[in-house]
């Protein structure tokens, strides 16, 4: 007994004392009411200060592990673990998994999706490059803030959000055009509590979502989630097929539809101003409430800027917006809004509180102070000049080296690529990886089982010399296989 006892140097050594000595307790080595080794001699035993040892004890004894009798020593207390495991028994969990929980493991790409591997050229993220985060900027802003109000923003916070960060987003939306009247918003953990929190306050009257295909995957896995069945209307290079799209919504009703106008995903297609319109049109005619998807708004490379859904439908109050800087600035600070009519909200809100209690406070000052510095701007400007960069590499890369049918993607941080019909890009991906190159075959954003012969390149955290690499390999493999089919 006490041999297995390791000293590492990254924590105080009373603590690891202390895990050690709860450990032989808990698991049965040192059983109730047996005599502890003394300060000194346990000392010996681990090679730590005998003060060590006392600091352990003490913090062993007022957590109930411990108790001291006067004059003859420390002993190992009766703990409540020992009774329950008497009494333990063993549930197949997998047999109460909920049909939801099924849908979530299924369409996990963690679990079943592609696995990075060290040296492996991956093609399949869209964060954002970690090199470029404005780390000085963000230390000086945690620091600003904690001197503000740090007491009050390590407390619980409100379930509608941080007032201050609030308040700076609908500044910010309005510049973007958006008629705030009736209008209200809600912070949230990102694009996925939004949509999530957002399906959870609203009747299913249908069950049924429309939306492009392909569309967002976390999208999808959500709407399957909550029980939608979800009709996907093709892309078009200028944004959604609006025929197709009236078609469907002339012949049968939906609760939602759902969209992603600006640097969608995965297709990084640009709704254009003409179809922002006719969108709002059709939606309000046949009463369908629409979800947008900011999504990559701000990844915008050329052009001029183009309003968002919610901006074109002026003071209506039938879209919700999601958006979230978790593309842009730092995906690690779990903050997105949900802006909508104010009686939505006011609902969402009490969801939210639910659910959540409320986003991070230190999270949402973090990033309220971060804009408020004024440093979004400037890093906005260096991250889209880098991100520019990669996308033009990656374009002439492409039209280079693969054989490919339609190549998409105005911004953001990936490009979406198309062959012929009868191509399958998950093969593709097979013969790629055992040249070292991954890749997201596109199947997985369409809604009705299509898209094998389409794919998706994220580039944003990819080297130079692997883009023209990778790119390279994809489209060498890519050409063998379409020999090997004509043999």
């Amino acid at each position: 007994m006490f041999t297995e006892f390791n000293l590492t140097d990254d924590r105080p050594a009373y603590t690891q004392v202390k895990e050690y000595m709860k450990r032989l307790i808990t698991v049965g080595v040192l059983q109730a009411n047996q005599k502890l080794p003394s300060t000194r001699e346990l000392s010996t035993l681990l090679n730590v200060s005998r003060n060590t040892v006392v600091s352990a004890y003490d913090d062993l004894k007022d957590e109930g592990f411990v108790y001291v009798d006067k004059g003859k020593g420390s002993f190992v207390a009766q703990i409540w673990g020992e009774a329950v495991t008497a009494q333990s028994w063993q549930l197949n969990w997998k047999q109460n998994i909920s049909d939801q929980a099924k849908i979530a493991e299924e369409l996990d790409l963690i679990k079943h999706g592609i696995r990075s591997i060290k040296g492996e050229i991956n093609f399949t993220s869209i964060a954002p490059d970690e090199k470029l985060f404005d780390l000085d900027n963000v230390k000086r802003a945690f620091l600003d803030r904690m001197s503000i109000e740090g007491e009050i923003i390590l407390n619980y916070g409100y379930a509608q959000g941080y007032k201050p960060l609030m308040e700076y987003l609908l500044r910010y939306l309005e510049n973007k055009g958006v008629n705030l009247e009736g209008k209200e918003i809600l912070i949230t953990n990102g694009f996925t509590e939004g949509l999530d929190l957002i399906l959870s306050a609203l009747i299913q009257k249908n069950g049924r979502v429309i939306c492009e295909n392909p569309t967002h995957h976390a999208a999808i896995k959500i709407f399957k989630m909550h029980g939608f069945e979800i009709t996907g209307i093709e892309m078009e290079q200028d944004g959604i097929n609006l025929v197709e799209l009236e078609k469907e919504l002339s012949e049968r009703p939906f609760d939602l539809a759902y969209l992603v106008p600006s640097y969608h995903n995965p297709t990084g297609i640009v709704m254009s101003p003409h179809k922002r319109t006719e969108v709002i049109k059709l939606l309000h005619k046949y009463q369908v409430p629409l979800i947008e998807d900011g999504f990559n708004e701000e990844l915008r490379y050329s052009g001029s800027h183009i309003a968002p859904l919610i901006a074109c439908n002026g003071n209506g109050n039938s879209v919700i917006y999601i958006g979230s800087f978790s593309k842009i600035l730092f995906p690690g600070l779990r903050v997105g809004w949900v802006l909508a009519d104010k009686e939505f909200i006011y609902y969402l809100e009490s969801v939210k509180r639910a659910q959540s209690i409320h986003t991070s406070t230190l999270d949402q000052s973090l990033l309220y102070q971060y804009l408020h510095n004024g440093n979004f701007e400037k890093y906005l400007k260096k991250a889209k000049a880098e991100y520019k960069r990669k996308c033009e590499l990656v374009i002439r890369c492409c039209r280079a080296f693969i054989p490919l049918k339609r190549l998409s993607g105005d911004g953001g941080l990936h490009v979406f690529i198309e062959f012929d019909d009868n191509f399958d890009t998950n093969v593709l991906l097979d013969c790629c990886r055992r040249n070292g190159v991954i890749f997201t075959p596109g199947n997985i954003f369409f809604t009705n089982n299509k898209g094998h012969h389409t794919m998706r390149l994220g580039f944003s955290r990819v080297a130079d010399e692997d883009i023209i690499k990778g790119i390279q390999i994809i489209g060498d493999t890519a050409k063998q296989m379409m020999k090997e089919v004509q043999l």
